[in-house]
């Protein structure tokens, strides 16, 4: 299933996916004029390598060379396919976590959970030596904020089935619950594996979209600051 569009438009301009976006886009043309051997050695460089950190003392682990791996991997993409599925995810959910935090808000929350996606994929393959990038992580985060935010929006998903594009509309929870369990089983084989991943970090995307559920409620602005919500917008938090 391929996200088509949601049912939600937004209020504001989504300045701050706008940015987001561009900076992976400005990032990933350069990445594009590299030599193969300099855009590997960019990978292992700027790119999370879980092995980095289990080898390192602890004292090191909060050191700017380690750190910044953290931050710089969520601008890093692998391929076209790969940026254009990560920001198109973030185009669709982005805009309205955005309209009901802010801007400044909405950038500090998707770095924040991108972190905490790229904490999550160290603590559970830490002997890994391949290189993670990409937003998805944070981009889950986003998600898990969508779903407990828009439960009742509807996402129009194209299901190719043949030669045949096939168009169907799903309650945000059914399409993100659903995206959510396929990780987390897909994680749960991965360790069961001896921690192969085979080359998509399941368990960024599992820690990145729990900490979206958990952590939105922290940047959401004011209640007299939101705009008033449409009939399909009442989230999981008005059943509080």
């Amino acid at each position: 299933m391929f996200p088509i569009r949601d049912t939600i438009p937004s209020r504001n301009p989504p300045v701050a996916v706008w940015a987001v976006i561009s900076a992976c886009a400005f990032v990933f043309l350069f990445e594009l004029v590299l030599p193969q051997y300099k855009l590997e050695a960019l990978f292992f460089q700027a790119g999370l390598v879980p092995a980095r950190y289990s080898h390192a003392p602890l004292s090191e682990w909060f050191s700017p060379r380690l750190l910044f791996p953290f931050f710089a991997c969520m601008f890093l993409h692998g391929g076209w396919m790969h940026i254009i599925g990560n920001m198109w995810s973030l185009w669709l959910f982005g805009d309205n976590v955005e309209d009901r935090m802010g801007p400044a808000r909405f950038l500090v929350f998707y770095v924040l959970c991108g972190l905490v996606a790229g904490a999550v994929h160290v603590a559970l393959h830490p002997a890994s030596q391949v290189p993670v990038v990409g937003a998805s992580g944070a981009i889950a985060g986003v998600m898990g904020a969508y779903l407990v935010m828009f439960p009742l929006a509807r996402v129009i998903v194209l299901v190719p089935v043949l030669f045949l594009p096939l168009f169907f509309e799903l309650p945000a929870v059914l399409f993100i619950g659903l995206w959510y369990l396929s990780q987390l089983f897909n994680g749960m084989f991965s360790l069961a594996g001896g921690g192969s991943f085979g080359g998509v970090a399941w368990w960024a995307h599992v820690g990145g979209f729990a900490a979206g559920v958990v952590l939105h409620r922290f940047f959401l602005l004011p209640r007299g600051r939101r705009r008033r919500p449409f009939a399909d917008e009442f989230g999981l938090e008005g059943a509080w």
